[in-house]
């Protein structure tokens, strides 16, 4: 497994999320059409869908490792169960929390299309 959890993955889009969030709000509130200075975008292009790349990758792998177990456990390969259930849980854990991210990805961008312009 990678040294950054699914959880990271998603607690570092959720950060970006709310900084862009934040600016978007700063701007909207001083009418300014652009960032202010020091406010700029550091990140790279393409590294939020970097980030959500990965995070769904690391979902998908925990998914399968845990439908893996519950197949060896199945065969009569392992007898640990509480292993079994905590790869189950892993997966559901993190299917859930990025489940949450999608969602508010979702109002977001309602948000945003609904705003006057």
């Amino acid at each position: 497994m990678t040294g950054i959890s699914p959880t990271d993955s998603v607690m570092a889009i959720r950060n970006a999320i709310l900084q862009k969030n934040a600016a978007l709000r700063d701007i909207a509130q001083t009418g300014a059409t652009a960032p202010a200075a020091g406010a700029q975008d550091t990140a790279k292009p393409g590294a939020f869908t970097e980030a959500l790349n990965s995070a769904l990758q690391q979902v998908n792998g925990l998914q399968n490792q845990a439908g893996e177990a519950a197949a060896a456990f199945e065969r009569g390969d392992t007898t640990d169960i509480a292993a079994v259930m905590l790869a189950k849980q892993q997966a559901s854990v993190s299917f859930e929390a990025t489940l949450q991210v999608r969602n508010k990805l979702l109002s977001a961008y309602k948000d945003i299309m609904s705003m006057p312009v």
